[in-house]
């Protein structure tokens, strides 16, 4: 079981995985990529809408409860929300698949000690992660508990799992980042072992 994100000596950031939570690791990356990778462009689609990212035609939150959490709406007021979205959400989608392919490319590059080279998008992609599968299972402040004592059979109980290992990564890669909010200094942060 990994220790999550360290620093070492020499200030790389490192996360120690055996090769079933490297292959998870993989997975979950991938899993963001499938939900928010951008449709290709239609052949008759505006030559200058394509070259900029902007959607034609009408946009709307998208059906898939998850994918609506990932690309919410910026504005209350509906036509604005869907302006914004029709000239932003092919770039925030482009941005998360290629945070998402930065992780992937950063698993595949290593063994059992992954050294991150692109913390914000290991940020980005866990964080992608663990919004899906909170939204999936519909995780809320008040049954997180609950769901922590699901039985095993519960297709939920495997998800919850994975969704509180994911927010123990994402919270020791914040630690590597900024010690000083878990109220350690830089001197007295954990240290792993350069290798």
């Amino acid at each position: 079981m990994t220790y999550g994100f360290q620093r070492t000596a020499t200030g790389r950031i490192v996360l120690r995985v055996d090769q079933v939570e490297r292959g998870l690791l993989g997975s979950v990356a991938r899993q963001v990529i499938d939900l928010v990778k951008p449709e290709e462009p239609s052949a008759d689609q505006d030559p200058l809408a394509a070259q900029l990212g902007w959607i034609e035609g009408d946009v709307q939150v998208s059906d898939d409860p998850a994918v609506a959490r990932l690309l919410p709406d910026a504005y209350a007021d509906p036509d604005d929300a869907r302006d914004f979205r029709r000239f932003t959400e092919n770039d925030l989608r482009q941005a998360k698949v290629q945070h998402a392919t930065t992780v992937i490319e950063e698993i595949e590059r290593s063994g059992e000690k992954i050294t991150v080279g692109s913390p914000d998008s290991w940020l980005g992609t866990l964080n992608d992660a663990r919004i899906a599968i909170g939204t999936r299972i519909q995780i809320t402040e008040d049954n997180h508990e609950e769901l922590s004592h699901l039985p095993e059979d519960d297709p939920r109980a495997g998800l919850f799992h994975v969704y509180d290992w994911l927010t123990f990564l994402q919270e020791s890669l914040v630690r590597c980042l900024d010690p000083s909010l878990y109220g350690f200094s830089d001197e007295d942060a954990p240290v792993a072992e350069d290798d």
